[in-house]
């Protein structure tokens, strides 16, 4: 036979593949319905793993053994979508735990921040709050996460992203490991400035104070001058003790706002050497609720260590055509080479697309958690 005829010949296999498929979709409805009227879960791990011993015994040779399980897992997930979207037609697919509200309760709240007066996370604060918020601020994320948790502060504002540097990994640990939410966020342009007791010259100064990454950032600029550099815990630190020293041979690398704040000089502006560089900042609660405008949502979620685990979840946001936007790992503690991921995708927790792929994810992952809408 010439490829011609052999293609022929495969164009009648699949057709009958296609025809065959759409009657398995088919009964697959009928058990939706069922599983409607019983409140039986969908995913059956158990059930589904029987299944393909069952159809890889019917092969002749471990390639296509391979090949038919790789097969029957996909055509069993599509089988769990639709019969997830029959059950969000129905009303069937059950009530997430957080409340929609038109905007944040901001009157009377309470927020913190880490860091020192000054800090680039106050600045995120006051922008996203206003310069009116009463606010307090601590040495450590864990204890602004502990503050909100806790309830002596309604909101946190922490940073989870830099542009330049890449996330803020202990953000992501503690999202996980308290039950606080992620209700907003600002982005900050980041523009170091070289700061001073007001009158100081270039030429005065011998010692230069910032956070190393601040100083590795400003790296082009520092290297025309032979000026000592100390790392400090971060630029509000080394602003306020600019500051406080009083001593025109000292600078600090910070921000504009860090500068206000301790009435010091700007003695140049745009330091570092990228003029993209930005910080995300979140807005944490530890009240289950969300705007109703929101169109962000992150979530995480452990998979099991097998293959395919991690695809298989991620084909939820495809089936439900949602747009993913960001999907970070971080190793599980105690489980050597095990990771937990977090996805943020494009959406709102009241649309059905999103309640849809929540279902999914929540019925075959392991620990999915909602960390936010905003």
């Amino acid at each position: 036979m010439d490829l011609l005829e052999l293609r022929d010949k495969l164009d009648v296999i699949d057709a009958q593949i296609v025809e065959l498929y759409e009657k398995r979709m088919e009964i697959c409805g009928q058990v939706a319905e069922y599983k409607i009227e019983t409140g039986k879960k969908v995913f059956d791990r158990q059930r589904e793993a029987e299944k393909l011993a069952r159809v890889k015994a019917l092969t002749h040779n471990d390639f296509n053994s391979q090949g038919i399980e790789e097969l029957f897992q996909q055509i069993m997930s599509m089988s769990r979508k639709l019969q997830y979207r029959l059950l969000a037609e129905n009303g069937s697919q059950g009530k997430l735990p957080f409340i929609g509200v038109d905007a944040l309760e901001t009157r009377e709240a309470r927020v913190v921040f880490q860091g020192a007066e000054g800090a680039y996370s106050q600045a995120a604060m006051t922008r996203y709050f206003g310069k009116e918020i009463k606010s307090f601020h601590v040495d450590t994320f864990r204890e602004a996460m502990g503050a909100i948790d806790e309830g002596s502060a309604d909101f946190a504002v922490l940073p989870i992203e830099n542009s330049t540097a890449g996330i803020v990994s202990e953000i992501y640990d503690l999202l996980q490991e308290y039950e606080n939410y992620i209700v907003g966020e600002q982005i900050i342009r980041i523009e170091h400035c070289l700061l001073a007791v007001p009158g100081t010259k270039l030429s005065d100064i011998c010692t230069v104070y910032s956070h190393p990454q601040s100083l590795m950032q400003s790296s082009r600029f520092l290297a025309g001058y032979d000026w000592q550099q100390i790392s400090m815990q971060n630029n509000a630190f080394a602003a306020k003790k600019v500051a406080e020293d009083g001593l025109n041979t000292q600078a600090a690398i910070a921000g504009e706002y860090a500068g206000e704040v301790y009435g010091l000089e700007i003695l140049q502006k745009g330091i570092n050497h990228s003029d993209v560089n930005s910080t995300r900042f979140i807005i944490v609660t530890n009240q289950k609720i969300f705007r109703k405008d929101a169109g962000k949502i992150s979530i995480c979620f452990e998979v099991p260590h097998e293959s395919g685990s991690l695809y298989r979840m991620l084909s939820h946001f495809i089936f439900n055509n949602l747009n993913m936007t960001k999907i970070e790992s971080r190793p599980i503690e105690g489980r050597n080479w095990e990771y937990r991921f977090f996805v943020d995708f494009e959406g709102n927790l009241a649309d059905g697309a999103v309640k849809n792929a929540l279902r999914g994810l929540r019925d075959e992952a392991r620990n999915m958690k909602i960390l936010g809408n905003y």
